[in-house]
């Protein structure tokens, strides 16, 4: 009898607790506000919710690394920064953002990708691309490119590398760095992306370029002026085009263009969490709705967000103009 007493005392003070504060207990069981625009809200990711992040809000937890932050990727454990100006690449606990070791890398690294066992860093001052061990950064080598190198892309064998200062892509074999061939695009890459057929290059002419995996031209696409990062969502291919402060969305099938959505920045990197599309840019990252690209948050970071990553849970997005990266 003590015991169902008790049981119902505790009901009797959740009761009356959600009654003073009826906002709180709404927010916890109410389903999440209908976004900005016509149509339902975007799925609930399972991660975001066990987390208490299913709504749109204004939370960020900063970090910091070495200066001038550019490139971004996550390695199923861990953060990798680069870090242009120091000539390193930090790599940062997904989980806490604890500091696990800052590791020299070329001159002025700029883009970051993971091979499943492997981090890979364009050095672009130096004209090479370096292979860390992600478990211990320990460097498995650093290999000579092209002029400039900028971004990169894994597609599973071989990382695919973008060039600032050339309009090819090279293809290195993963497993050892040997160099499998340049390619013509339709100019110098910032962004590169893999969609599980094809790769995607942005390209400085206000294009993008697919190729197929042995580098036969699978098509060129017009998109917004100044396309710099790129990525791919199970079915279209997102471009953030700079100096038109839009995204274009085409379908990676064929290229057909979905639509052209305008962003409250200058669009520098894109991410894919599962749901949504992360456009980070100028002073903010912000989110857009996948289904038709309206926008459903807005994050006010300051400085200026860059490279931008998914952990599956968080948003990160490096800021070079703090040193540090910013998790949402």
């Amino acid at each position: 009898m003590k015991r169902i007493l008790v049981g119902i005392s505790l009901v009797l003070i959740v009761v009356a607790t959600a009654n003073l504060n009826p906002g709180r207990a709404q927010e916890a069981s109410a389903p999440p506000k209908q976004p900005p625009g016509n149509g339902a809200p975007p799925p609930v990711n399972p991660l975001k919710v066990a987390l208490l992040k299913w709504y749109v809000a204004n939370q960020a937890t900063h970090f910091k690394v070495g200066q001038l932050p550019l490139g971004v990727a996550f390695d199923g454990e861990n953060v990798w920064v680069s870090n242009a100006s120091d000539n390193t690449v930090t790599k940062l606990k997904a989980a806490d953002g604890t500091n696990r070791g800052t590791f020299a890398v070329g001159s002025q690294p700029m883009g970051v990708a993971f091979d499943g066992a492997n981090i890979w860093v364009a050095n672009s001052s130096s004209n090479t691309v370096t292979k860390l061990r992600a478990s211990d950064g320990t460097i498995l080598g650093t290999f000579n490119v092209g002029s400039e190198p900028d971004a990169l892309a894994f597609d599973g064998e071989q990382i695919w590398v973008g060039y600032n200062g050339n309009a090819t892509l090279t293809k290195l074999r993963a497993k050892d760095g040997k160099n499998l061939g340049s390619f013509a695009i339709n100019g110098p890459a910032a962004g590169v992306a893999f969609d599980g057929t094809y790769v995607w290059a942005t390209n400085a002419n206000n294009t993008v370029t697919r190729l197929k995996v042995d580098g036969a031209n699978a098509g060129i696409f017009n998109v917004g002026a100044q396309p710099l990062g790129l990525a791919f969502d199970g079915a279209n291919i997102w471009v953030a085009n700079s100096n038109t402060n839009n995204v274009t969305k085409l379908r990676a099938r064929d290229g057909a263009n979905l639509g052209t959505f305008n962003v409250p920045t200058s669009p520098y990197g894109v991410a894919f969490d599962g749901e949504s599309i992360w456009v980070s840019g100028q002073a903010r990252v912000v989110r857009l709705r996948i289904a038709d690209g309206t926008l459903i948050g807005r994050f006010e970071l300051g400085g200026s967000p860059s490279g931008i990553a998914f952990d599956g849970a968080n948003i990160w997005t490096a800021n070079y103009t703090f040193g540090r990266v910013d998790k949402l």
